[in-house]
Parts: C-alpha cells; structure tokens; sequence
C-alpha cells in the first residue's frame, strides 16, 4: 500500500460502492472500493493481484463489526 494516514468516522448512513475499471490504452484494469458519506470519500484502487488484501480488509472490517455488536450487546445488558 502506498502511504497515506487519514481518519474518518463511519455513521449509519456511510455506503460503499465497487466500480471495474477495464484497460485502457493507457491504463490496466482496475477495481475501485469507495467509501462514502456526506463530506469524505475514500477510494482504495486495487489492481489484479491484489485480491488477497481486499480479503484481509473484508476480515478485518468483519472482525470490527463483531466487535461493535459484542459493544452494543454489553450496553444494552449494563442498562436493562
């Protein structure tokens, strides 16, 4: 991955989107993930053979989602 540090915070209404890209003359083929919401939109552009990354970041994003379930599950049972 080409260096870049940035910080955004997810909200319910944040979407996602894959676009192909199919080679150009001046270009190879491409895959853009976009993530999305009213002020930021962060584009990971993903070339053939990087598929394998893609799928750590699905496990990764996965993995954060439980997490955030186990959370909300916790705070409800700390309140009822």
């Amino acid at each position: 991955m080409k260096t870049l540090t940035t910080s955004a915070h997810l909200e319910p209404d944040t979407t996602s989107r894959v676009t192909v890209f199919d080679e150009t003359d001046e270009t190879g083929c491409f895959v853009s993930l976009r993530i999305g919401g009213e002020l930021i939109d962060i584009a990971l552009i993903a070339r053939p053979g990087t598929a394998d990354a893609l799928r750590t970041l699905a496990r990764a994003a996965a993995e954060a989602a439980t997490a955030l379930d186990r959370i909300s599950e916790s705070t409800l049972e700390a309140t009822a």
